[in-house]
């Protein structure tokens, strides 16, 4: 490999690197998913995330129309699936819900959002 062919390589690997090191745990999929009305009511919410998560520093709440919390107040990263965190649900009425997630990835990156579903059976 010539000098510049290995500046290249190199330089190209610093890059990657420095992009891995500032990754960030986003939502890539939930169910029910972001702005859904679903007709029967759900026994969990459950997210995918784009890296791993750490399992003490992530959760995720539900929230009625009123405010009070009608998850279990268990959330759990999936074992086997690092990406996945879920959590269960008290039985929901016909309504509107607020799911609010955060999530800190291995590098100890945090991030927090949420969204709404619609129950209308």
């Amino acid at each position: 490999m010539t000098r510049c062919g290995l500046f290249a390589a190199l330089a190209f690997a610093g890059v990657c690197a420095i992009g891995s090191a500032f990754a960030h745990a986003y939502p890539q999929t939930a169910t029910p998913a972001a702005g859904s009305t679903v007709q029967a009511a759900p026994h969990a919410v459950s997210i995918v995330f784009d890296d791993e998560l750490e399992p003490k520093f992530s959760g995720i709440q539900v929230l009625n129309a009123k405010g009070a919390r009608v998850d279990d107040g268990h959330a759990v990263v999936v074992p086997g699936n690092p990406r996945q965190m879920s959590v269960g649900l008290k039985a929901l009425a016909a309504g509107t819900y607020k799911v609010m997630w955060h999530a800190t990835d291995t590098d100890t990156h945090r991030t927090k959002g949420s969204y709404s579903f619609i129950v209308k059976p």
